[in-house]
């Protein structure tokens, strides 16, 4: 057989070479000699793809590929095989993830909010401190769109830092209410829920509609009132952390659902909320609003989120002023840093100190906020008040905190990352933020977009090398959707926030973004596939179901996001 010969060469050495990653006790060349010994088994390759497929993309028979994979000619055919076989990946991955989508819709109900907008049509024009902008009009009606049918609303509402998510939010929560069901707000953290409870109050001024705090640290107490208002039905809207998921927590009438920084959650802890309205028999589902601040790369989106809706909030709120953002390295720096910011002080403004460690630590060399604080307190900032905010406080302590340098009685915020999304203080306009480059370029896009919420220009200090690039990229770009490009060019796909997230899709073969372009049309192919034959029941997809079932399993599961 001509792939026997071409294997003999191969091996022998002729021609160009695979390369196969060498593991402990086994090099490349013996796991080389060992493929050659089971080429045979090429000659069994199944061709999952319709004929049709394959030409109007020009794709080698998946056969041609293994073999020019496994045992190539010349160097071009590697390249070749590689797209073939990535094309083959981002396909199942996307009929997966529309087949989820399909079954999510099929198999639950949710309750219909479709009357007129009685609550939220007068929050609107008499109780909101602000005229909208168009991308919130946009987004309020494609949540009274999804909203209006029975099948769960799930959409992914992401924007530019500052954009204001939480006023759709608050929108998508108040068209639950007004329809005589309950509705949550869950965040990934205390701080950041509570800072959800207070710009929730603030957006309804004198406005009758009861709202609760339910986190972890909630007394014993008001927490057991909360609980049973909300299984009493008394307690329309809540804002909290996982303390609402807890299986102690009952809702009456469960209608709607916010779930803020969405990634920060597990599929169960999700789900977990969610299925807080099957205990209501006349509907077996909730609508479900997920947030992100972090905007996601369009390769990202439609690699792992496809089965969501999508709404992007790019404008900016009236007034918005610019951050000049500044990448700061030697000592001689430091200290015409610090007099900017007395300068700013002395104005009558107000500024965030960052630090990437809550204490000092003889493994990290990095600044600690407790020994900053302090530093900066007794030293160049001792004509300020400074206050300290950190993750391990107690949650009194962090209330505190918070309230005093929102209120304006604190001139300075010594703080660490906790302070990345929900805090909103407008008379804040210099940020700097110690050792940069220990944060991803998406954490510092969030970090900045605490300051240049009010009337005056602001300033963005990173202290860190200046050859870094994540930190040229922060001082050259305020666009928060070119920068989450830019970090998933120099993080890749598995890494943009942080660690890869336990079940997201790791592809052997397609690399994300360099593959960018196949994924497009991967995505197009799955979804004309899809819209002409949903169950992939026609005789030619019937190898791309087996195929289909083979990865994702009976169910055709797929990569579920953590």
């Amino acid at each position: 057989m001509q792939s026997h010969a071409r294997t003999a060469e191969a091996v022998a050495g002729a021609g160009a070479v695979a390369h196969y990653p060498a593991t402990e006790g086994l090099s490349s060349t013996e796991i080389l000699a060992l493929v050659g010994e089971h080429a045979a088994a090429l000659e069994d390759v199944i061709e999952p793809l319709p004929v049709s497929l394959r030409l109007s993309d020009s794709l080698p028979d998946r056969r041609a590929a293994l073999t020019a994979a496994h045992f190539p000619r010349v160097d071009a055919e590697l390249e070749t095989a590689r797209r073939r076989l990535a094309f083959d990946e981002l396909l199942l991955a996307q009929l997966a993830l529309m087949r989820r989508r399909r079954l999510r819709e099929r198999s639950a109900t949710a309750p219909v909010f479709d009357a007129p907008r009685e609550l939220t049509g007068r929050w609107l024009s008499e109780l909101l401190p602000f005229e909208p902008t168009g991308d919130q009009l946009r987004a309020l009606d494609a949540i009274d769109e999804d909203v209006s049918r029975s099948r769960p609303m799930q959409r992914l509402l992401m924007g530019e830092v500052g954009s204001g998510k939480t006023v759709v939010a608050l929108y998508a929560l108040l068209r639950a209410v007004e329809h005589g069901y309950q509705a949550a707000l869950m965040a990934p953290t205390e701080t950041l829920a509570e800072q959800h409870f207070a710009t929730i109050q603030s957006l309804m001024p004198g406005e009758a509609v009861p709202v609760g705090l339910l986190t972890g640290s909630t007394p014993a107490r008001r927490a057991s009132d909360i609980r049973g208002k909300l299984a009493s039905g008394e307690l329309s809207l809540i804002v909290g952390t996982h303390a609402l998921i807890e299986p102690t927590v009952e809702f009456a009438r469960p209608g709607l659902v916010v779930v803020d920084e969405q990634h920060r959650f597990g599929v169960s802890q999700r789900a977990a909320l969610d299925a807080k309205g099957s205990r209501d028999e006349r509907a077996g589902g909730v609508h479900s609003l997920h947030m992100t601040a972090t905007p996601i790369p369009r390769t990202l989106a439609l690699a792992s989120y496809c089965d969501l809706d999508f709404t992007v909030l790019r404008e900016l709120p009236r007034g918005r002023r610019p951050i000049s953002t500044f990448v700061c390295s030697a000592e001689a720096e430091r200290a015409r840093a610090y007099e900017r910011i007395r300068e700013e002080l002395r104005a009558g403004r107000q500024a965030f100190v960052v630090c990437p460690l809550v204490e000092e630590s003889d493994v990290l060399q990095a600044r600690a906020a407790t020994a900053e604080f302090e530093r900066l307190r007794d030293g160049e900032l001792r004509d300020f008040e400074v206050v300290l905010l950190h993750g391990q406080m107690p949650s009194a302590a962090k209330q505190q905190a918070m309230a005093t340098f929102a209120s304006g009685a604190a001139h300075v915020l010594v703080a660490t990352s906790v302070i990345e999304v929900g805090i909103d203080v407008p008379n804040a306009t210099v940020m700097l933020v110690e050792d940069a480059d220990r944060y991803g370029i998406s954490q510092l896009h969030q970090l900045r977009g605490r300051i240049g919420r009010g009337a005056h220009d602001s300033l963005c200090l990173l202290f860190g090398p200046k050859e870094s690039a994540r930190l040229r990229a922060l001082a050259a770009n305020r666009d928060g959707f070119k920068l989450a490009e830019i970090d998933l060019e120099l993080r890749g796909e598995g890494e943009l926030v942080g660690t890869r997230q336990h079940g997201q899709a790791a592809f052997r073969v397609a690399e994300l973004p360099r593959d960018g372009e196949l994924l497009e049309r991967a995505a197009a192919a799955a979804a004309a596939i899809t819209a002409a034959d949903p169950e992939l029941e026609l005789p030619e997809h019937a190898l791309l179901s087996d195929a289909l079932v083979e990865v994702y399993g009976a169910e055709a599961e797929a990569p579920i996001r953590a």
